[in-house]
């Protein structure tokens, strides 16, 4: 059982999953007016996204560069919700998600997930989190004052009442939505509106825990909002003086977050690799300062370095920047073990990405884990290596963390370093968005 939540936080203890009334599109082509999640749009996609309908969610995720970009995405929310663009649903409700396509059967629920800080252990995070896109995101939901997009949270459901009634309603009624997007994948939607049936899912779900697989960010804006309101309460509350009425904060919108929950167990996650770039590393300085810590194995194109990658086991890396590429193992287990922080569990230290931010990256090539100096690229090794054959600099290709290496760093309340896991498939952004004018 989770511990008991902060008296302070007008949240139930335990995993919860509130009805909400779901913001959706009218448009004939709801394809179209969809996006990948906002970090993994580029720069290249925005125009793609915006040229395919006028009204993309993107314009609301990503809006202008300037400073006024945030008061920008407001103002088009609600301009979109006056003309009818966008419309809330009559009833609050909980909503079935599935995603098919090749290799792809996911389904899940969507609703407001009830916010609970790390230390209870009913959300885990396994990833730290950069204070920069947690402000560019906060700043994007105080000001347009919605969860534009659903974090993605896994949990062990054992195929329980919730996963039960996940199928059923899939297998056997009408979405309320269907959509197919370019990358061949198809989204359904059904609302779940009987008091009944939400009362069984919550009970299913109240004792179990959820992973955080993607929307690290996202989450800690969440609780960070979540903190600015319960703030200001208690302000407002302190001022009044003897007057004020004690005891907790009242409850809003900013007590729950916009989330897709799947049952792991009965649709197990894709788990896949992040790989980095670094525009200030060539790569023949990039390799000539591995050689004092590693063993490096020439492999004449990236298709053969890759099949090399994915056969080892420890911390391995693939270099490249065109032409042949260069594959990083056994690392001194000396320097290694100086690098690591002591304070850190052996599962922890063995992580292909722990020995990347400790040690392959600050002692070996003097170079800072940060945004500035790391450009993070997902999945896509053959983009990676282009991108680093352009700056000049070294692509640097891993492989995929595991799940159960993922859920027993996050069990002993530590986190891998950031961008150190993808799990897909994730939801697509602008099937159904949740503002607090609504909930």
């Amino acid at each position: 059982m989770p511990p008991m939540a902060n008296p302070e936080l007008p949240v139930p203890d335990g995993l919860v999953l509130r009805p909400f009334r779901g913001v959706r599109f009218t448009v004939d082509d709801l394809a179209k007016v969809t996006s990948p999640p906002y970090d993994l749009v580029e720069e290249a996609d925005v125009r793609d996204l915006l040229d395919s309908h006028p009204n993309n969610v993107v314009r609301l995720i990503l809006p202008g560069a300037d400073r006024h970009r945030y008061a920008e995405a407001r103002e088009t929310l609600q301009a979109w919700l006056s003309s009818g663009v966008l419309v809330p649903d009559e009833t609050p409700a909980v909503y079935v998600y599935e995603q098919t396509g090749p290799g792809i059967l996911q389904r899940g629920l969507i609703g407001d997930v009830g916010l609970a800080g790390p230390e209870q252990q009913v959300i885990l995070p396994h990833e730290d989190v950069m204070p920069g896109p947690v402000a560019d995101r906060l700043a994007l939901m105080r000001t347009t004052e919605a969860n534009l997009e659903p974090i993605f949270l896994l949990y062990e459901g054992d195929g329980g009442a919730a996963t039960l009634l996940v199928d059923r309603i899939a297998l056997s009624q009408p979405p309320l939505i269907e959509a197919e997007t370019r990358d061949g994948v198809r989204h359904r939607l059904w609302a779940v509106t009987d008091p009944q049936e939400l009362a069984s899912l919550n009970a299913d779900l109240r004792t179990r825990q959820a992973l955080i697989a993607d929307g690290h960010h996202r989450y800690a804006t969440y609780l960070a909002l979540q903190h600015e309101h319960h703030t200001l309460q208690r302000e407002h509350r302190d001022s009044a003086g003897a007057t004020a009425p004690e005891g907790p904060v009242n409850p809003g919108p900013w007590d729950f977050g916009l989330a897709l929950l799947v049952d792991s167990t009965s649709y197990p996650p894709d788990l896949k690799a992040i790989h980095r770039v670094i525009a200030e590393l060539p790569l023949e300085e990039a390799l000539a300062k591995a050689k004092g810590a590693w063993r490096v194995h020439e492999h004449a194109d990236l298709a053969e370095g890759l099949a090399a990658l994915k056969d080892t086991t420890g911390p391995a890396y693939l270099l490249s920047a065109g032409g042949p590429a260069h594959l990083l193992t056994d690392p001194d287990p000396v320097q290694v073990e100086h690098a690591m922080p002591a304070h850190r569990s052996a599962r922890w230290r063995a992580l292909n990405t722990s020995v990347l931010s400790e040690f392959l990256l600050p002692k070996v090539w003097g170079m800072n884990d940060d945004e500035r100096s790391v450009r993070i690229v997902h999945h896509d090794p053959e983009t990676a290596v282009r991108l680093a054959q352009e700056s000049g600099g070294t692509a640097v290709l891993l492989n995929p963390l595991t799940v159960d290496d993922v859920l027993a760093v996050a069990a002993q309340r530590e986190r891998v370093p950031r961008k150190s896991t993808s799990f897909g498939p994730k939801p697509r952004t602008g099937l159904v968005l949740r503002t607090f004018a609504f909930d």
